[in-house]
């Protein structure tokens, strides 16, 4: 089986390397098709993953719209030379339109919820996989697992922290610290965000670092008062740093629930929240959830300051993440079971949800 995977995003990388490299060693053959946005490239060069980029997305709306035909042209040429049997992707209308044109399969996860996105590839797309937890119905179509896409890559059995990662950030043994995240609000369903204020982004390095060091990542440019807090990692050592860390806080969702997965406390600002960062805090307590309102950027801070009183945080949100293995699915052993043996791990499905728990550890 020949598969194309659409990759847009760094995390997607993440998301379904594991289950390629399974695929792979089954004996099928994968390319990867992307943009180049924020670290995809060079994550891809690490990985020494077979890919195509088809250049840099476009911000403006006219942009997008110009870049939608642009990408699904070039998705078709590069789909009709590979000669694709399937495509899978997170979400991607370029994947999904190609697969409809060329009379192939496209099967897509899903975990933002951004209906302006799902409406351009759902009515091409032949499964749309999402966690249990995910708030929407998308059809007959949705196939429900129980897991977070974090899952497929920052689950024990596939990763391993390196602890190499305090020698390259230059923390001293046994020094706490702290990794803020701060994101562009530059994606589409971003207009109506506006993010933590720069007064108060000031205001929690000036509060953690009273009891913690504070590192920043950020994908605008910081405040001058704040740049000295800047990290300079490589992209595929931040897992490490955030599994060392004592807190993580910020603005990515993503980020958020790859900190609750790896057992490291996570406080997550946005004004429409993530259904994945909801159940973290409600089921398991591994995440904490505000708006963007300046009421909830204080509260925020407060609660960052309350976490990192407490002597033992690392034991007890280990124990939290422990508690949440025990209920989820390997993600990635469902993932290469359904992209190999579809249409019929479809219809399993279908006929069938509680097959998926033959891919619970035991």
């Amino acid at each position: 089986m020949r598969i194309i995977c659409d990759a847009g995003h760094p995390a997607h990388i993440h998301l379904f390397k594991n289950a390629l490299w399974q695929l792979g060693k089954n004996g099928h053959r994968f390319l990867i098709t992307t943009r180049d946005k924020e670290v995809t490239l060079e994550l891809l060069h690490r990985y020494g993953m077979e890919h195509v980029s088809f250049g840099r997305r476009y911000a403006d709306v006219l942009g997008k719209a110009y870049g939608m035909l642009k990408f699904d042209s070039k998705m078709l040429s590069v789909a009709r030379r590979f000669n694709a049997d399937i495509f899978i992707s997170h979400g991607s209308m370029y994947a999904a339109h190609a697969a409809s044109l060329l009379n192939r399969p496209h099967i897509s996860t899903e975990d933002t919820g951004n209906m302006e996105q799902i409406w351009l590839y759902k009515p091409f797309t032949k499964a749309i996989l999402t966690s249990e937890c995910f708030d929407r119905d998308l059809g007959i179509n949705q196939v429900r697992y129980d897991g977070y896409h974090e899952l497929a890559y920052l689950h024990p059995k596939y990763y391993k922290p390196n602890i190499d990662v305090l020698n390259m950030l230059g923390v001293r043994a046994g020094e706490r610290y702290v990794i803020l995240r701060f994101v562009s609000w530059r994606a589409s369903h971003d207009l109506a965000h506006y993010g933590i204020s720069a007064q108060n982004k000031i205001r929690a390095v000036r509060e953690f670092s009273k009891y913690a060091r504070v590192l920043i990542s950020s994908e605008t440019p910081l405040e001058n008062e704040l740049r000295k807090y800047q990290m300079t990692l490589k992209p595929e050592f931040m897992h490490d740093a955030i599994y060392y860390s004592s807190l993580l806080y910020g603005e990515s969702g993503t980020m958020a629930s790859e900190s609750a997965v790896l057992g490291t406390p996570a406080i997550f600002l946005d004004n429409v929240g993530r259904y994945y960062t909801s159940e973290q805090e409600r089921k398991y307590g591994l995440v904490y959830n505000y708006t963007e309102s300046l009421i909830d950027q204080d509260r925020s801070i407060e609660k960052g300051v309350e976490l990192l009183k407490k002597v033992d945080l690392k034991e007890e949100f280990s124990a939290k993440r422990n508690n949440m293995l025990s209920d989820k699915i390997d993600v990635t052993a469902f993932l290469g079971w359904f992209i190999e043996n579809y249409p019929l791990s479809h219809d399993t499905m279908r006929k069938n949800p509680e097959y998926q728990l033959r891919f619970k550890e035991r």
